[in-house]
């Protein structure tokens, strides 16, 4: 991987390890992160950068061991990246998915979607919505044909608390660096002392800001 780097052939190897770090960090949290938008275009260029070069190498019609075995390697290599991509994005598709109506709801400013997953969200709220008022919500009273609210009575959308994801659930993770003494909760009895590479096992809404900010990595 190394050699194909210096050469200017092959993936590089921290954008491959880097999204096999982001599938983890995906598949871990109980909601969807920020989309690693720069480093999935990254992995994209990189991988057509590479197909490119292995059709150039197969055109060339030089059939010598030595080749061959750098073809192959080489497609391994694509299809390793490809296999990442393709599992990251499909897990969050799933993750969107089951919590539709709460992320059709974020406001764009926080909403952490990319634009076309942002745009499948709508259009599939559209057709569920579509599809639930025409096959049930047609024959029910005015009143309960809401899919946020239980009724016109309900002061909010007390109805998106059910589709939201669960934060509390507890994860595995270890410290990227040395925090020191955080306070898990609001009333500031619960202090746990968080320290590099150490392993922990909390609930995910008491570290959620490091998550984000990448001073934690879920397991």
């Amino acid at each position: 991987m190394e050699w194909w780097e210096d050469e200017g052939l092959g993936l590089k190897k921290t954008d491959v390890e880097a999204m096999r770090e982001a599938w983890r960090r995906e598949k871990a949290a109980p909601e969807m992160l920020e989309f690693e938008e720069e480093l999935v275009r990254r992995l994209r260029e990189q991988m057509q950068l590479q197909e490119d070069t292995i059709m150039a190498m197969e055109g060339d019609g030089d059939g010598d061991d030595l080749t061959t075995t750098s073809l192959q390697l080489q497609h391994m290599d694509l299809d390793r990246a490809l296999f990442l991509l393709k599992s990251y994005l499909r897990l969050r598709l799933t993750k969107l998915q089951k919590h539709l109506y709460f992320y059709a709801s974020l406001p764009h400013s926080s909403s952490p979607l990319s634009p076309q997953e942002l745009l499948f969200c709508h259009r599939c709220l559209h057709a569920t919505s579509r599809h639930l008022h025409h096959s049930l919500l047609s024959l029910l009273p005015s009143h309960y044909q809401s899919l946020s609210r239980q009724s016109t009575s309900s002061d909010h959308d007390d109805m998106l608390h059910s589709h939201s994801p669960h934060l509390d659930t507890f994860v595995f993770c270890k410290p990227t660096t040395d925090v020191g003494a955080f306070q898990l909760d609001d009333t500031g009895d619960d202090i746990v002392d968080l320290v590099v590479d150490d392993l922990y096992v909390l609930r995910y809404n008491s570290i959620r800001a490091l998550v984000q900010s990448r001073r934690i990595h879920l397991i």
